[in-house]
């Protein structure tokens, strides 16, 4: 069931700016464009630098690697919207270099880090890191950052259903390419880290619930109704 509060729960600024982008491109605003502009200061800018930096930053992965690796992360968690669009960015920002419906047309390196992702992101506690024992530390570490960014942003888009509109695959995928993911503002507190300004943010800034029920909450810990323990 798609929830209703990217269409109609923005601020006048989000609408204004979803309603003048919407006219001038001739395409409705992108779900995951909806979702950054609600409650930004929450989880959206910290979420957009780290994706920046993740995507598009240097790395040890082409941007088209990366692109697989996110389309890949959505694959293991059935997001449909995620999926289209990262096939479609691995095509745009790549040279090339791989097939996002061939696997096996990766180079050895990336086929090797993915089957890692795939393990942490199914079942963390039994991940299984002997596939990437041979490549660089760095490397292992930036593709993780990858999974960590998608794993987030696809739980959301299945959340609040994102579906794709006429013309939105096109004119998306060229424009976060074009931009590279830099729409993040950098209006928060910097701790030295850009997933660490992402823990901060999600876990111990201001915000409805209390630290302590939203800490519960990302260690799986016994929670309260949300109604009682807002209140």
């Amino acid at each position: 069931m798609r929830l209703s509060i990217l269409d109609n729960d923005h601020r006048r600024r989000a609408k204004l700016f979803l309603a003048v982008t919407s006219k001038t491109s001739g395409v409705a605003s992108p779900d995951i464009v909806k979702m950054l502009l609600y409650r930004p200061g929450f989880l959206a800018r910290p979420v957009l630098d780290l994706t920046a930096e993740v995507m598009r930053g240097p790395s040890y992965w082409t941007a088209g690697e990366r692109e697989f690796l996110a389309m890949s992360t959505a694959q293991l968690h059935e997001c449909p919207f995620c999926v289209v669009t990262h096939a479609e960015l691995t095509r745009i920002a790549g040279t090339g270099e791989i097939d996002p419906d061939d696997p096996a047309s990766a180079r050895p390196e990336l086929r090797a880090v993915r089957t890692f992702l795939e393990s942490i992101t199914l079942d963390p506690d039994r991940a299984d890191a002997t596939a990437v024992t041979d490549l660089p530390e760095h490397a292992v570490i930036e593709a993780l950052h990858v999974n960590l960014v998608w794993n987030i942003v696809n739980r959301l888009a299945n959340t609040f259903g994102f579906t794709l509109q006429e013309g939105q695959l096109h004119s998306g995928t060229r424009s976060l390419h074009r931009f590279g993911y830099l729409l993040a503002d950098g209006r928060h507190v910097d701790h030295g880290d850009v997933a660490q300004n992402l823990r901060h943010a999600v876990l111990t800034a201001p915000a409805t619930t209390t630290p302590s029920l939203r800490t519960a909450a990302a260690v799986g810990a016994a929670l309260r109704s949300y109604d009682t323990a807002t209140r």
